[in-house]
């Protein structure tokens, strides 16, 4: 019998957590003068807080919890840091480590934190403090820049201090999100410039010698912007501690009638593209290139298939839970008889 791979499984219904910008921040947070406007005491307004209707995110700044709900933990962390913002004096405080991520729009992966990270440009002593934690680092003020009104680090001081204070699963796809930026194009990867890239964050690591320098090193070096989703950053990651060799990413397939796919993962070996399968590809609609959750699963198979037609290759993919760690991910590829050298 045919060793066929299944196609991608229909998504169940579900609302899918959206992604935010600070204009998008900004909407949802409602001071406590803008719920008395909309009719309701402050006795209501301590109510829904209690009831759950509300969250309170900062003092006098409230969202509803429906929509905080309905967000990624980088859009929570996101009005979080927009709420410090709109209750500081002029010109506010310098957001850094995750809190200038999420300014710059950078990801997450599995991080929710639990206070907003800002700067002290002084000699002030660390300290948090009404839900901010004060960091005393030194900072190059021109590494300080403003985004939408909102001061932050630069994205490359971002990058290098989460690569020194975080986890390979969170640094990494950081890093991946920053390069990406920078070097590709669509699915194409200017290598030159990613050499550029990764000379010039080497060189910044160089020059400020600190705890966690050395993980740094190894997280830009280990950076590549071909990476579209976090999951595949962390795929690769585990794949690099499983014994994997480097493997082929974006992998370029002409189909039958001409048309051009990119496939996230190559294994040679094997012969067999990987795919991470994120569920936004399928359910969000700022995402998904076709108008329906049930039109881009059939579009979908019919790419599969194609490929598959073309090159003769099989297919393994995989989603979020597959990769909670490099033990389970590897249970998944020997499914499939993808193995390390050796």
């Amino acid at each position: 019998m045919e060793n066929r791979e299944p196609a991608p499984s229909m998504p169940q219904a579900q609302v899918m957590p959206k992604s935010i910008d600070i204009a998008g921040a900004r909407a949802l947070i409602l001071t406590r003068a803008q719920l008395h406007a909309r009719g309701h005491s402050d006795r209501e307004i301590e109510r829904l807080v209690s009831d759950g209707a509300f969250r309170r995110v900062r003092n006098d700044r409230y969202v509803a919890v429906a929509d905080w709900k309905g967000l990624w933990n980088e859009g929570r962390h996101l009005v979080e840091v927009v709420a410090t913002h709109l209750n500081s004096a002029a010109p506010g405080p310098v957001f850094w480590g995750p809190s200038a991520a999420v300014i710059h729009s950078l990801p997450l992966y599995r991080l929710a934190p639990k206070y907003v990270h800002a700067a002290i440009l002084g000699a002030r002593h660390g300290r948090t403090v009404a839900g901010v934690t004060w960091h005393r680092v030194p900072i190059d003020p021109a590494d300080i820049v403003e985004i939408d009104g909102i001061r932050c680090t630069s994205i490359d001081r971002t990058v290098l201090d989460l690569a020194c204070t975080s986890v390979a699963s969170v640094s990494v796809p950081v890093a991946d999100a920053a390069q990406r930026r920078e070097t590709v194009t669509g699915q194409a990867q200017d290598f030159e410039r990613a050499a550029e890239w990764e000379a010039r964050m080497l060189a910044r690591a160089a020059s400020a010698p600190r705890p966690g320098v050395r993980h740094a090193r190894r997280v830009i070096r280990f950076a590549d912007g071909r990476a579209q989703l976090p999951g595949e950053s962390v795929s690769r990651l585990h794949l690099r501690n499983l014994g994997f060799a480097p493997p082929d990413l974006q992998v370029h397939v002409r189909g039958a009638a001409g048309d051009d796919y990119w496939l996230d993962f190559g294994f040679r070996r094997s012969r067999c593209f990987g795919e991470f399968d994120g569920q936004g590809k399928y359910l969000d609609q700022g995402i998904r290139k076709h108008g329906s959750a049930e039109d881009a699963v059939l579009a979908e198979k019919r790419r599969e298939d194609d490929v598959r037609g073309v090159t003769g290759w099989r297919m393994v993919r995989w989603g979020s839970p597959d990769i909670e760690s490099a033990a389970i991910f590897g249970v998944k590829l020997e499914a499939f008889g993808i193995r390390p050298p050796g």
